[in-house]
Order: C-alpha cells, then structure tokens, then sequence
C-alpha cells in the first residue's frame, strides 16, 4: 500500500463452529480466548479493526452485506462496503480460527492486487475497488464457496511465512501460540 492509506482490518468470525461443537473464538489458547489472539495480532496493523458477523466487546460489529448468513464471502463483502463508506483503501482479514497471525501480514500481503496466503485464503488483503465484484457474484447468485469467487477475479496467492492451524475441529486446536 502507498504511504498514507487507510486499512480497515476485519475478523470474519460469523460461522456456526457446527464441526468444533462449541464457539471457536471463545477456545483458550494460552490462557485467552482464540479471538483475543487475532485482535492481538491485527490490531497494530490496522487503523480500524471490525468484526464480521458477531458481536464482541470493544470492537464495532457489522453484519454480513447484502444478505445475512452469506458465509465468509458475506463476511468480506460486508467488510468492503464498510471501508469504502469509511474511506479506507483497502481491508486486511482473517478468519477468527487460524493461528498464528504473522505480525507483519499487511507487508506480506499488500499490492495493488488481492493476495491470500496459498491454503489460508480467508487471509487476505482487499483494495476496495473488489466491493463491487463481490457485491455482483452475491447479488446474482454466484456460489457461496470463498474459493470459486476467488477464481472470477485477480489475486496474488502468497506463501504462508510459517505453518498456521485452520482450527475446525478441537483436536485441530494449538497447544500455544
């Protein structure tokens, strides 16, 4: 990103947890619940931090846009539309249960392009102008699966900087962080 943008950061966090059998952002890691290790991780690196589809304190909740219960997509979409109300360039994500957070994730992935990290793509970064195309495949009925709108528009997949756990189920849950 150009010296001077804005960052919106955005926790998708509206899933179910069905497969976990309780609320993932509420699992301890370390002594603290999974979610406060996401806002730990991206808040330094945002200049505003939401999340997408639950209410948590201290943080400003938005719903999925345009429609509810659109899964992550819904989650991102929501997050666009916000920052381009707010003005910001562009949205730093991450899903609530994959760990660790690299600290320097906006210098990873940031670009005039999308970029996702090559098997974590809920983790991304979203210049703006992408609200409009997401906003399209949701509104004429595009499939709800994060991977098949990635393959409508231009990402740049990057390497994961160390191996990062997708936590689906408990025994997928990290000793520590």
């Amino acid at each position: 990103m150009t010296a001077g943008a804005r960052r919106l950061g955005a926790i998708i966090a509206g899933g179910q947890s069905q497969r976990f059998g309780s609320d993932k952002a509420m699992a301890m890691i370390d002594g603290r619940p999974m979610i406060d290790h996401v806002i730990a991780a991206l808040r330094p690196q945002v200049d505003e931090l939401v999340i997408c589809g639950r209410a948590w304190p201290g943080l400003s909740s938005i719903a999925d846009y345009p429609v509810q219960g659109f899964g992550p997509l819904g989650g991102l979409c929501a997050a666009l539309d916000h920052a381009a109300r707010g003005n910001f360039d562009a949205v730093l994500t991450t899903p609530v249960d994959v760990l660790p957070v690299p600290a320097n994730l906006g210098d990873l992935l940031s670009g005039e392009s999308a970029a996702v990290f090559e098997r974590q793509y809920l983790i991304g970064h979203w210049p703006v102008r992408y609200r409009d195309a997401l906003l399209t495949h949701i509104q004429e009925g595009g499939r709800r699966a994060f991977r098949a709108w990635l393959d409508t528009v231009e990402v740049r997949y990057a390497p994961e900087p160390f191996p990062m756990h997708n936590v689906n189920f408990v025994e997928d849950m990290p000793k520590e962080i």
